[in-house]
């Protein structure tokens, strides 16, 4: 390997290096009275995950059977009632 060589590699080598320490700014613009986030769903417009260690299903876009799986997963997870 010639002595040019080796130092093309060796600046291209520290050209790369110092481009990885640079820092952009993050700045964030906002337009006034726009939401730029997603927009949310309600939790129950949600289809039911598949788990395995949950038993509770909602029917998608019904409120009062999400209502009732979310009650069950609570009784579910109180200590008190499992024990007796």
């Amino acid at each position: 390997m010639t002595t040019a060589r080796r130092l093309m590699l060796a600046v291209a080598a520290v050209a790369v290096g110092l481009s990885a320490c640079g820092e952009r700014d993050q700045v964030t613009v906002y337009k006034q009275g726009q939401y730029q986030g997603k927009p949310d769903t309600k939790p129950w417009e949600n289809d039911p995950g598949a788990s395995l260690y949950t038993s509770s299903k909602w029917n998608k876009g019904d409120k009062t059977s999400w209502e009732s799986a979310v009650r069950t997963r609570n009784l579910a997870q109180n200590e008190y009632t499992r024990v007796e």
